[in-house]
């Protein structure tokens, strides 16, 4: 194992990538046959990739995006979000989460994570609320549900909207519900890291007609509904432009590959599960904090293997322990650097790290580890070896 100032070898002749997506044949001949078919847009493909997701979520609607941004982008758009709104999200999130609020015109009230979930929480959120705010996006971190029963009961009381941000929540279930069948709009990520890869790519799923409609029509421009069907089989059709729109829509080419890989979403987590038990015995006697145990009634999607590193007992921080895996060949990932430690938010609003102590504690804490479908049982056993020997070495 190779280390700064020592002349061991890394366990691998290869960096292993952190993220590296599972794809297979089928996949692969269904782009091929996509590419083949000159219907590379929004089409065929789009449409039964939307329908699977229906059913396999149990939401009424679901419409398939560019991206996850994307889709929340328009989710706030359809709400009816404005300037002068505020809307309440998480300071442990991606960018992504609070940067549509701005687009919005809104204000992104952050608020704090639980040290043990890393989710927001309801009484964090109740915390937040003025009178000023008009919607709230929970974010799922690493795969592991949100309380959503306490914060849609929140959410009715004070009479709010609850826009998901489900990136990381393709699988999860909470307290029996289907994550994208509980909320008013429920957004997900099909990026290349994700568990359901369509390269880049989203979904928007909601209960509301009315908003499906309006978020169908704003993701093309703003035209009308039957836009993309002017060069089908079924003739020329002309377009209105309803609304200043965005280019926010999912491409066949995209839809090819998640209408394989969705079947397969139990399969791979069975797999992320397994990797996930060997991560939690190799690593239960080192310097860390393993990720906490599931709710019961919760289905945890697995997304990321997120060990919070006890600095406490180490003699260098977390960036030192990313770079001595990475010179083992380990990739890793960092989610994330709170947003309110971001220059953007701190000059923008006057966030400081001391105003969410947890998100700070946190960010200065986190390391994902790699965790895929895709690992063979080699790559999870030089994972546990670099990690392994890495926090040891820098044991106090």
């Amino acid at each position: 194992m190779k280390l700064p100032g020592s002349a061991a070898q890394p366990a691998r002749k290869e960096l292993l990538i952190f993220g590296s997506p599972m794809i297979e044949e089928d996949e692969i001949q269904e782009v091929v046959a996509t590419l083949r078919s000159g219907w590379l847009s929004t089409g065929p493909k789009v449409a039964r990739f939307e329908a699977l997701f229906r059913d396999y979520t149990g939401a009424p609607h679901a419409l398939g995006l560019h991206s996850c941004t994307a889709a929340l982008h328009l989710a706030l758009l359809a709400v009816g979000i404005e300037p002068g709104d505020e809307v309440i999200a998480p300071a442990m999130t991606f960018c992504a989460t609070a940067n549509v609020i701005v687009h919005a015109g809104a204000r992104p009230v952050l608020v704090d994570a639980d040290r043990v979930s890393l989710n927001c929480t309801a009484a964090a959120i109740e915390a937040a609320i003025t009178d000023k705010t008009k919607a709230i996006i929970p974010v799922h971190m690493a795969g592991r549900p949100c309380a959503m029963d306490e914060i849609m009961a929140l959410a009715r009381h004070h009479n709010l909207l609850v826009i998901e941000d489900a990136a990381h929540a393709t699988e999860s279930v909470c307290q029996g519900e289907k994550i994208g069948a509980i909320a008013d709009a429920t957004c997900f990520s099909f990026y290349v890291t994700k568990n359901l890869v369509t390269g880049e790519g989203g979904m928007l799923t909601t209960p509301h007609e009315t908003w499906a409609e309006t978020i169908r029509m704003m993701g093309l421009h703003g035209m009308s509904k039957d836009a993309w069907k002017r060069y089908s089989a079924e003739g020329f059709k002309h377009y209105q432009v309803m609304a200043p729109g965005y280019k926010y829509n999912m491409m066949d080419l995209q839809a090819a590959i998640g209408l394989h890989q969705l079947p397969r979403l139990p399969k791979y987590l069975q797999r992320r599960e397994a990797i996930w038990r060997q991560y939690d015995e190799a690593f239960a006697t080192l310097p860390v904090i393993l990720p906490a145990p599931v709710r019961a009634g919760d289905v945890h999607a697995r997304h990321l293997y997120t060990l919070l590193l006890d600095l406490d007992a180490l003699s260098v921080d977390r960036d030192h322990i990313m770079q001595a895996l990475y010179e083992a060949n380990i990739g890793t990932g960092i989610h994330f650097l709170g947003l309110h430690l971001h220059p953007y938010y701190q000059q923008t609003y006057n966030y400081k790290a001391s105003d969410f102590p947890s998100a700070t504690w946190i960010s200065e804490r986190t390391l994902s580890l790699p965790l895929s479908a895709r690992l063979t049982d080699e790559d999870v056993a030089d994972v546990i070896e670099a990690v392994s020997y890495v926090l040891t070495h820098y044991r106090r």
